[in-house]
């Protein structure tokens, strides 16, 4: 790599990307770049936001592939048959798991009520009672943090383990990443500190232990990389990990955020449907991007701040010239 092309590539990311901590770039299998900056090194692990989406997606598909879960047609509530679906309330009844993997399910209110989210003791039925309202069974709509619960529940439910302890098995134990512990808060200002620390090695869950599925787990860059490592070798790592097919079907259109015109697929953000090009990405600027046909994944861990500059400009604008022209 040129030496005044990484200079300025360093220069950039001090200038426009204040927040960024850890950035990892694999190209053609190989390991091309590792940089750290404000003072973080490769052992700093982050809160990764909505990357844990993502990784819920593989989740699920290393679950189908295991029969545990019949498929994405499944109705959700065939995991939930204790829930009392209240009048009113029957669109419930339709909602499968596609529409959650989609991102296509309705929900009652207008504004996220966190706050009762946070504070009630079950945060998968929370999500479950939110379901409803005025908007369409098949519309996209993002859920950042309320809804997602209803997946890592039904995880939870299929598996008979917790996620977390079903992804060390199955992808954090084989891909070397290990995640040391579940973490529930007690109060508000734990929860603000967790926001803020960069040496926790955890996955939040709710007052039921059931891990989070939006949001809540924490990954350095390294980790992050070898996960889209793994991702562009078709699940593969020494091993088959993540089903193949899984991958193809998770990583391509199925739905659309119109307003947005941004693709998504199960959990997924589609960067470049002609190339097959995908992206986790998270507040703060956390991202795990994955071109196939380039042959590339970037790897970029940050620090949280409000309305950062765009990780896929940055890595389409920046990164690509640089690696695969």
């Amino acid at each position: 790599m040129d030496p005044k092309k990484l200079s300025a590539l360093d220069k950039i990311i001090k200038t426009d990307y204040p927040n960024l901590a850890g950035l990892v770039v694999c190209h053609n299998g190989r390991r091309e770049l590792e940089a750290y900056y404000n003072g973080f090194t490769a052992e700093h692990q982050f809160h990764v936001f909505s990357v844990t989406k993502s990784i819920v997606s593989l989740l699920i598909g290393i679950a189908l592939e295991r029969g545990e879960i019949t498929g994405v047609d499944q109705k959700i509530l065939d995991f939930f048959p204790e829930f009392q679906v209240r009048k009113g309330h029957e669109l419930l009844r339709q909602v499968t798991l596609k529409h959650c993997l989609t991102m296509t399910v309705p929900y009652r209110f207008r504004f996220n009520p966190y706050t009762k989210y946070f504070t009630s003791d079950d945060w998968v039925s929370f999500a479950l009672n939110q379901i409803g309202g005025r908007g369409q069974l098949g519309e996209f709509r993002y859920a950042p943090i309320i809804g997602p619960d209803i997946l890592t529940g039904i995880l939870t439910r299929a598996t008979g383990k917790t996620v977390l302890d079903y992804a060390r098995e199955h992808l954090f134990d084989p891909l070397g990443i290990a995640i040391e512990k579940s973490l529930f808060f007690e109060t508000k200002e734990e929860q603000m500190d967790f926001y803020k620390a960069t040496t926790n090695s955890c996955w939040v869950c709710g007052p039921n232990k059931i891990n989070t599925a939006g949001w809540g787990l924490t990954l350095s860059a390294r980790e992050m990389a070898a996960i889209g490592e793994c991702c562009i070798h078709g699940g593969q790592d020494g091993k088959q990990i993540i089903p193949q097919a899984w991958l193809k079907e998770s990583t391509r259109t199925q739905s659309c955020w119109e307003k947005r015109n941004l693709n998504y697929g199960y959990l997924w953000w589609i960067v470049e449907e002609a190339e097959h090009s995908f992206a986790a990405l998270g507040d703060g600027g956390n991202a795990i991007y994955v071109n196939p046909q380039k042959n590339l994944v970037v790897a970029i861990a940050s620090t949280f701040v409000p309305r950062v500059k765009d990780r896929i400009d940055f890595i389409r604008g920046q990164i690509e010239p640089l690696f695969c022209e």
